[in-house]
């Protein structure tokens, strides 16, 4: 069914209904999104504006932290058809760009729309993803998104049937924006779950799922103590940390650190709680929370009193481990942004395949 959001005021007595506002035919929806893309999804970063492409102009195109490329186009007053041909005409554009390619739209985009010509990909992806340097190739897929301030059956059937038939990375978000007085306020919804752990177009062809996990540790936190402890950890903000939900107790999980290469395979040894409610066994074996160890790792406890954005640690047994100097990196491994998933795709099998060999892993 199509998505409807309301809004109701309920601090005047009410319920009162916040009114739906005129969004201007879509335009002004593309330059919020512009001006932040994190409203749609924190994981992206806005490289091009109204992109020439063959068959038209792709309205905003983005990319994510694992070099993915992401084509949203507007829906404005197309029809279903319409919209949902058009970005695969534009993906069809897109999956022939080299870094080169990529590296030039960006330039475009920073001396048309922000004026500014003089910060390179390279450096703009680090500063927005908070990595040393970007993944050693890009463009390998790509993600195809409806934008729109409303959605019809026959929109979300077409992108239903591609994603659940067909394995197509294509996905919807729906914005709607309400005027209460001089206040206004923008609603966001997602057609279909943007963490979920199937987003690579090669889905289709993988037979199952190997039963290995992977674990995404972020550069933010202290790898070398979490090693020590044993635990893997994500937070600032559930779409980071809810991921871990994914891990199963006794589940072997394979850790990549972004932009560092694989640290670590280990063994779920329980379920994700709050730093503040994760123990460990100090020196003297006393069992205390690890955010009260004096030590402890300052991200770890820096949203403790944050709902909704508090850190998650899993406890995990670890098989073997690297400090990052001597993390495993190697062309072809797989890379997601999610915090932990399961894999469906033949570079995962690849993946963990080689990663056997590198840490010395028999079975």
């Amino acid at each position: 069914m199509p998505l409807e959001l309301g809004i109701w005021r309920i601090d005047s007595g009410g319920p009162d209904e916040v009114q739906i506002a005129s969004m201007d035919k879509e335009l002004r929806l593309e330059d919020m999104l512009a001006a932040d893309i994190s409203i749609a999804s924190p994981n992206w970063m806005v490289i091009g504006r109204q992109v020439h492409a063959h068959g038209g102009f792709i309205d905003l195109l983005a990319i994510d932290r694992d070099g993915r490329l992401i084509v949203l186009e507007l829906k404005r007053d197309k029809t279903p058809r319409e919209v949902v041909a058009q970005l695969f005409d534009y993906a069809s554009w897109v999956k022939e760009l080299r870094d080169d390619d990529v590296s030039a739209i960006f330039e475009t985009y920073q001396e048309k729309y922000l004026k500014n010509g003089s910060e390179s990909l390279d450096a703009a992806f680090c500063s927005k993803f908070g990595v040393r340097e970007m993944p050693e190739t890009i463009n390998e897929s790509h993600e195809l998104v409806v934008v729109a301030s409303s959605l019809d059956d026959s929109t979300e059937r077409i992108i239903d049937y591609l994603s659940e038939t067909y394995g197509v990375s294509v996905n919807a978000v729906f914005f709607r924006l309400f005027k209460d007085e001089n206040r206004e306020y923008l609603t966001r919804a997602w057609l279909r779950d943007p963490t979920g752990v199937q987003v690579d177009p090669e889905a289709r062809t993988a037979e199952k799922w190997n039963g290995e996990f992977y674990v995404s540790f972020g550069n933010d936190y202290d790898w070398e103590q979490a090693r020590n402890i044993g635990y893997i950890a994500a937070g600032g903000g559930q779409w980071y940390s809810r991921t871990l939900q994914t891990l199963e107790k006794g589940g072997r999980i394979w850790v990549n650190s972004p932009g560092n290469g694989y640290v670590g395979v280990g063994i779920v040894r329980g379920e994700p709680v709050t730093a503040r409610e994760f123990e460990i066994v100090d020196a003297n074996q006393v069992r205390k929370p690890l955010a009260e160890l004096d030590t402890v790792d300052p991200e770890l406890i820096a949203n403790l009193d944050t709902a909704g954005n508090e850190d998650y640690v899993v406890p995990v047994e670890w098989v073997e481990t690297v400090p990052l100097s001597q993390a495993v990196r190697e062309t072809g491994l797989f890379g997601n942004q999610n915090s932990a998933c399961r894999p469906r795709t033949s570079k995962w099998n690849h993946t963990v395949n080689r990663l056997k060999k590198r840490f010395g892993i028999n079975d």
